[in-house]
């Protein structure tokens, strides 16, 4: 079970009416997203908690998240119901830890660490993109809209990653669920906090 929680932390493993602004049952308005796609942008610091899902052809998994994301680290923490522990990525712009109940490893990169330690990889660099709605930049990507011009789904780097609802935080429309697929692979993401830190870290 460590090894599939490492395989999802790496995959793993975001104005308003004229008239008044949303509640947060109202949802996502259109023309809110034009409005804040800039900020999100932006936005490079938050901490996350959360649930994360895996579905593999032969088993499936869960754990949860707590994600804190600076401008130059990152920071990882899954925890589960299978006694493993806990399983923790930290990342710098030159370095990258995975510690586990098996040890810790490093390499220079994400997809380096799970080339080592799974013999294939993921575009781990790209998450902290999708989970604000956003493609990673200066590669290929497509992305569908909904009726409220609210990303719907996204095509990059051979996934497939659906928009299933948003949370509304600090004026802010951010991800509440999201599911990401390639070929039998299938993560999912729900976010019960978003505090993301649009200042200073």
């Amino acid at each position: 079970m460590t090894r599939l929680f490492t395989v999802f932390l790496f995959t793993v493993l975001m104005v308003g009416c004229a008239s008044r602004p949303p509640s947060h049952e109202d949802g996502p308005q259109p023309g809110q997203w034009d409005a804040q796609e800039s900020t999100l942008e932006a936005l490079e610091r938050w901490q996350l908690v959360g649930k994360v899902g895996l579905r593999l052809p032969n088993d499936s998994t869960s754990a949860n998240l707590d994600w804190h994301q600076g401008a130059a680290y990152y920071r990882m923490m899954l925890t589960g119901p299978f006694g493993s522990g806990r399983s923790v990525l930290e990342g710098r712009s030159d370095e990258v830890t995975l510690t586990t109940g098996e040890g810790r490893f490093e390499a220079e990169t994400p997809e380096a660490l799970m080339q080592e330690q799974l013999g294939w990889s993921l575009p781990v660099s790209s998450l902290h993109y999708w989970v604000r709605g956003l493609p990673a930049p200066d590669r290929a990507s497509q992305r569908e809209m909904d009726d409220r011009g609210f990303p719907a789904e996204l095509d990059q780097d051979g996934w497939t990653i659906e928009y299933r609802d948003w949370t509304l935080v600090e004026d802010l429309w951010l991800p509440r669920r999201m599911v990401m697929t390639q070929d039998d692979v299938r993560a999912t993401l729900v976010v019960n906090e978003w505090e993301p830190q649009v200042d200073n870290d």
